[in-house]
């Protein structure tokens, strides 16, 4: 497992704080691109407090920014339980083998090996091959489990997010730049973005180039350990093109900084970046964890949501902006009720 390299004990109550409930936000800004946008300065210690349109001014020309083009697919599908008409329900994570899935499912405890689910009026049958170490299933579908998919599943908001999905999430829980199908959870402060703030970056002279990273249910994972350096990161699938590779080579050539749009693109450049700082084309499976103490190789910026106590999430942008700094950061955010999550309003820290 990739770790930060860190000589003092990092616990996970050194990243806990008080969140109030109301705001975790449950539904998107009434217009994409319309959040607030905090702007913390490392070299200055400063914040401050605008809208998301003010970021391109933050981004000079000869930036390289990158961006996470996964896309969310319709991972969750209900059903009931074969025999009992109890209804179940699967989070499908990854193809396993050809007609296999791993999956998250409910009710657990119902859902053992040799369970069958059906499908009203679908031929499709999913059937539990076996209860994984993990709590996940693996999953083996009799049938068209493309077109059950297609048919029946929904978008998977994340566990915070207390309601059910609707049709606008189909759109708003999707960056406008989504292109390759695999995630479960969206590159969330990607989601601020729209066509016309991508064009004036790029009228800017500002460079967008693409990684892959499949955001998988591990993201909401709990620290569950006080030594934070204990914790297990769960495995996610990556690319990197070398197209990727030659357009960050290029700015910073040109003394053009990289700007990370999310964790995720944060995780896969800081995987794939060797000690000279360049980065490798490349796929693969990353579970790098980065927590204070890690010496960042190529990420210059970082564009990022507000993320929950005790999180993973928490700790990489503390690790980036400075323990301190962030922990002010987040208490100013939580004094001005800013947004939190997934839905919520971005920080770009300098």
């Amino acid at each position: 497992m990739s770790k930060a390299t860190c000589d003092d004990t990092v616990n996970v109550s050194d990243f806990d704080y008080h969140l109030p409930e109301s705001l975790i936000a449950q539904n998107p800004s009434d217009l994409r691109g319309g959040s607030r946008l905090m702007v913390v300065d490392r070299n200055k210690g400063s914040i401050d407090h605008l809208v998301f349109s003010d970021f391109p001014h933050f981004i000079k020309t000869g930036d390289c920014l990158v961006v996470n083009e996964t896309k969310v697919f319709p991972a969750r599908v209900r059903g009931n339980r074969k025999g009992t008409g109890g209804q179940a329900e699967l989070l499908l994570i990854r193809p396993d083998t050809e007609d296999c899935w791993i999956a998250m499912a409910r009710p657990g405890r119902r859902l053992k090996s040799g369970a069958e689910i059906v499908f009203d009026e679908e031929d499709t049958i999913a059937v539990v091959e076996a209860v994984l170490e993990d709590g996940t299933r693996r999953i083996r579908f009799e049938g068209d489990v493309t077109g059950l998919i297609d048919r029946r599943g929904t978008i998977p908001l994340p566990p915070y997010i207390t309601r059910d999905s609707t049709a606008d999430d189909v759109e708003r829980y999707q960056t406008v730049y989504a292109k390759t199908s695999g995630a479960v959870a969206a590159p969330t402060a990607g989601l601020h973005f729209t066509g016309a703030i991508l064009e004036a970056l790029s009228t800017k002279g500002v460079e967008r180039t693409n990684v892959l990273l499949h955001v998988g249910p591990g993201t909401f994972k709990p620290v569950d350990v006080e030594d934070v350096t204990s914790h297990q990161m769960d495995s996610e699938y990556f690319e990197v093109s070398q197209t990727t590779s030659d357009a960050i080579v290029q700015a910073r050539s040109k003394n053009g900084r990289v700007v990370a749009v999310g964790t995720t693109s944060v995780r896969v450049l800081e995987s794939q970046s060797n000690p000279a700082g360049r980065l490798q084309s490349g796929s693969g499976w990353t579970d790098i964890f980065i927590y204070p103490g890690y010496d960042f190789r190529l990420v210059d910026l970082l564009l990022t949501n507000f993320h929950l106590p005790r999180s993973t999430l928490l700790m990489l942008v503390s690790a980036f902006g400075g323990v301190d700094l962030m922990r002010a950061a987040y208490a100013e955010a939580v004094q001005e009720e800013y947004r939190f999550y997934s839905y919520g309003d971005a920080m770009l820290i300098l």
